[in-house]
């Protein structure tokens, strides 16, 4: 048996989609810690692993970015995205490194994994010669030739033009960008003697494990033979749930059911959920919203005849009488809609949220509105537009057949025992066969695009 040491942002969206892998882990024998944060010190120790908290750096986990870290507030867009990685994913990086080494000190591990955001992780692995292994807990971001740098929110053109704008794009995200960013790391490492890395995200040499299929990503030539896609990690379903007194509505409901959730991090029930329950307010549908925590009255909200306000559903219980969700965005939730062949409504443009909205347009799973505040008339025509038309249905119950020929978990676990006993980079199909699948789905979108 093995041991594996698994490092994990502060955050809750980094953490759940990991915890059935390292359950699974632990189920068939292998030794696992887990560093994390302490907020989620009970949800670890659930899974069989060790816990090591956080101590030489900051701890939170209430997804409260803008609470923790002053002035990210005054910050929108791209200079938020620049914000975040010098404050949220590279000031950490020394007090990562201190709890890390200490751990090794007392628990030689063969394989260190962490979710992408860790760049403590290959740092670690660079300077101590360690096998690590990347799970990412969003859509690819890794660079390719055949699509513009992750963060910038630009959709794939696969003409010879489009790769030439892609070189420039790369040029101008490096040079101009995020030069700040760059430079920004590079005084840290130098001060720190760490190896140069690069800001864009780090692909390990062994292993990168993507939750997710590749018919939800963008076609690729060039995909680094150890990226593997296992499929959806998802939310495992309440031992118990006790359904609200009107939750009969939704199961016998001869009318299309919408979800508007606001998510786990930007929880701002006026952002998405007023203007949905206006903008339906007189449409034949079934409304269901969740906040996230604060129940109608706490979060302000006027709810119409047709809706039903409630802090938290389980998506697994709610998701098979889905019409349509409305999302802020965020991976998690818009791969267990996928998953359920439900399409979406996109909202969002914060952290990776334009880069999953542009994926939703691209596959033409739903609509992306690209704001995270649109007005009531904007939710409106875009569900009206995603309920006649059923090409977004059948595109999202096609990307259900997808992420059904997995098992996520299994594979997962797989992986990371086949490098811990072979110590070698675990590749996938031969690349050349891989690049030749890209270069048929490449020609595909632009065939689609003309």
């Amino acid at each position: 048996m093995s041991r594996f040491l698994v490092a994990t942002m502060p955050i809750p969206g980094h953490i759940a989609p990991i915890v059935p892998v390292v359950r699974q882990l632990v189920q068939v024998g292998h030794e696992v810690v887990w560093y994390g944060s302490s907020f989620f010190k009970d949800k670890i120790e659930s899974t069989g692993a060790r816990f090591y908290p956080i101590k030489s750096t900051l701890d939170y986990g209430d997804s409260d970015y803008n609470r923790h870290f002053a002035g990210r507030s005054n910050y929108k867009g791209i200079d938020q995205l620049k914000f975040d990685y010098k404050h949220v994913f590279i000031d950490p990086i020394e007090g990562y490194l201190k709890d890390m080494e200490e751990i090794l000190t007392r628990f030689p591990a063969d394989v260190v994994m962490g979710d992408f955001a860790v760049a403590a992780v290959p740092i670690l692995g660079m300077t101590r010669n360690l096998l690590w292994a990347v799970f990412n807990v969003t859509v690819l971001g890794l660079p390719s030739a055949d699509v513009a740098p992750f963060g910038l929110g630009v959709l794939p053109d696969y003409s010879m033009f489009g790769r030439l704008r892609n070189r420039v794009l790369d040029w101008m995200s490096t040079a101009m960008v995020f030069r700040d960013v760059q430079n920004y790391y590079d005084q840290i490492a130098a001060r720190n003697h760490w190896p140069a890395l690069s800001v864009k995200p780090a692909v390990s040499p062994y292993l990168y494990i993507q939750p997710s299929v590749e018919a939800f990503e963008y076609p690729r030539t060039d995909l680094p033979p150890q990226v593997h896609f296992i499929g959806p990690v998802l939310p495992e379903a309440p031992k118990s749930f006790t359904p609200p007194v009107w939750w009969s509505e939704v199961t016998d409901a001869t009318k299309p059911v919408i979800l508007v959730t606001q998510g786990t991090i930007a929880t701002d029930s006026e952002q998405l959920i007023k203007p949905t329950l206006e903008a339906l307010a007189d449409e034949d549908v079934l409304v269901i919203a969740t906040t996230g925590g604060k129940t109608a009255a706490e979060a302000n909200l006027t709810v119409p005849r047709n809706a039903h306000v409630e802090p938290f559903i389980p998506f697994t219980a709610l998701m098979p009488y889905v019409s349509a969700m409305i999302t802020n965005g965020g991976y998690g939730g818009v791969t267990i809609a996928l998953a359920n062949g439900v399409p979406v409504v996109s909202g969002g443009n914060t952290e990776d949220k334009a880069e999953v909205g542009n994926r939703i347009t691209f596959r033409k799973v739903g609509i992306n509105l690209k704001t995270p505040t649109p007005t009531p008339a904007q939710v409106k025509a875009a569900v009206k537009k995603l309920l006649a038309d059923p090409v977004y249905r059948q595109n999202a119950q096609h990307l259900k057949a997808e992420f059904a020929k997995h098992n996520a978990v299994a594979e997962a676990v797989h992986l990371l025992e086949v490098l811990a006993f072979t110590r070698k980079p675990v590749y996938t199909m031969p690349t050349l066969a891989a690049a030749k699948a890209g270069w048929r789905q490449a020609q595909t979108a632009v065939a689609g695009e003309a």
